[in-house]
């Protein structure tokens, strides 16, 4: 910006010279260095200071679209990057061996609800055993339990979008096998419900930023129009360097050379009591003997 407002100004003195409507004196010589600090004083040094800026980042969540129930691929309606709402078909899945297998499980689940009933009516008649009823109660259930499963299976064959958005890389056809490993994505699908974000700002302007207030975002692509939002978190950007706190000396092979080297006082007392080195230990002191010659 201070780029292009400072060529304007030059095209514009360039002009007024060029047709003889200012003299070029030592004034307008000048002049420009004054339009330069001007414009700082007044006008970049406060938006600096009251509205940092840096580079902006908006990224949008991607799902991998991977099935629940494996099988041959028999339509597939999408379009890439073609708006869809959540709950629109991605794709089908053949159904046919998963309603068979809902229809077999509803014919047992049929023929053990008769026996159970049957099992029951000889128990109030005290021509049965309650044994044979409960037995018969715990098959009802874990065919009912069977078939929630399957009917849910079935109805994974349909596959839906998650949310509103769209795909990319559509490269999934009829008669394509799918399957429901997490390792084998068959189409990515990005979520637009959400868009997030990311601005890097300076460490010296982070201390005007607070979660909660409002910002204003524009972007290149878009000239002349701004969006409003509302700051939500702050995160710290460290860079590789040293640590803050120099580590603890240490060594790897228990060398004589390594044990008595010298640790100045100055260096260890200004560090945290976890930091600082252990004192070596005192060797007891032993009674000086002598021997005489002979």
């Amino acid at each position: 910006m201070m780029i292009a407002l400072m060529a304007l100004y030059l095209a514009l003195l360039f002009s007024l010279v060029w047709l003889g409507l200012i003299r070029f004196n030592a004034f307008w010589k000048a002049s420009p260095l004054i339009v330069l600090l001007l414009l700082n004083i007044l006008l970049f040094i406060p938006m600096g200071w009251g509205a940092p800026q840096g580079k902006a980042l908006v990224y949008r969540n991607a799902v991998s679209i991977v099935p629940n129930v494996s099988g041959e691929v028999v339509e597939v309606p999408t379009i890439p990057n073609k708006a869809l709402r959540h709950g629109d078909v991605l794709f089908r899945i053949d159904a046919t061996p998963y309603d068979a297998q809902v229809r077999g499980i509803e014919a047992q689940l049929k023929l053990s609800t008769t026996r159970l009933s049957q099992m029951t009516t000889l128990f109030e008649r005290d021509a049965g055993r309650a044994f044979d009823v409960e037995q018969r109660q715990s098959e009802v259930d874990q065919l009912r339990a069977q078939l929630e499963a399957a009917r849910w299976n079935l109805d994974k064959t349909t596959v839906r979008a998650p949310a509103d958005g769209y795909v990319t890389n559509v490269a999934l056809r009829s008669g394509a096998r799918v399957g429901n490993t997490s390792a084998s994505p068959v189409m990515a699908f990005i979520d637009t419900s959400s868009t997030h974000i990311a601005v890097e700002i300076a460490q010296i302007d982070a201390r005007y930023i607070a979660p909660g207030q409002e910002v204003e975002i524009a972007f290149k692509f878009v000239p002349g129009q701004s969006s409003r939002a509302r700051w939500k978190a702050s995160c710290r950007r460290w860079r590789r360097g040293r640590p803050r706190y120099p580590e603890k000396p240490s060594c790897r092979r228990a060398s004589p050379r390594c044990r008595s080297s010298p640790v100045s006082r100055s260096t260890t007392s200004s560090l945290p009591k976890r930091f600082r080195p252990a004192p070596p230990a005192r060797r007891p002191s032993s009674p000086i003997t002598s021997r005489s010659a002979t």
